[in-house]
């Protein structure tokens, strides 16, 4: 059934179906790409030779170039002609590129690691607060005895233990140790 619009003629519907496409499938053949990077297709294929560039494939073999192929040639076509280099300079530049691009993707995953890091070292801190102003020392008969050796600002306190035949403070006395 064909639609009939209201003048009594054949209405027609216009659809319009959008396709996106990643930067990296490969969509153009050589012959394309080298048209639309301004080079000879033998050049694209030279390129290829020395690893500057690395096509898809079809099932058949045929080279396939992506939107970011050829954006990467138009780069390569920029810094031979308008800055002069060779194509050992462009193969630096671009290994020098992914070096960058590795660690500052390192970077970023050692940032994040130390920020867990940190968030996990203040829980602890909470944690180690929290638990000591939890603990009551207790001494046998119910005095809590102050250490004398931790600053005014901090209350830390000695347990005396009784031993076996000597007492708590006889006990740490001879033994050279403090509490």
């Amino acid at each position: 059934m064909t639609p009939v619009g209201e003048d009594g003629g054949v209405r027609r519907i216009r659809t319009t179906t959008r396709i996106e496409l990643s930067d990296d499938r490969g969509v153009f053949m050589i012959s394309v790409a080298a048209e639309l990077a301004e080079m000879h297709p033998q050049t694209l294929r030279m390129y290829e030779q020395r690893g500057l560039i690395e096509p898809k494939r079809s099932p058949k073999g045929t080279r396939l170039y992506s939107h970011a192929d050829v954006q990467r040639l138009r780069r390569i076509q920029q810094m031979t002609a308008d800055m002069g280099m060779n194509l050992a300079g462009v193969e630096r530049v671009f290994e020098l590129e992914e070096q960058l691009h590795a660690m500052s993707a390192k970077v970023r995953r050692l940032e994040k690691r130390a920020g867990e890091l940190a968030r996990e070292v203040e829980r602890l801190e909470e944690l180690r607060r929290s638990l000591r102003a939890e603990i009551v020392p207790y001494v046998r008969g119910g005095a809590i005895v102050p250490v004398n050796r931790t600053p005014p600002a901090q209350s830390a306190f000695r347990i005396p233990v009784e031993r076996r035949g000597r007492s708590a403070d006889s006990a740490s006395s001879t033994d050279g140790e403090s509490a």
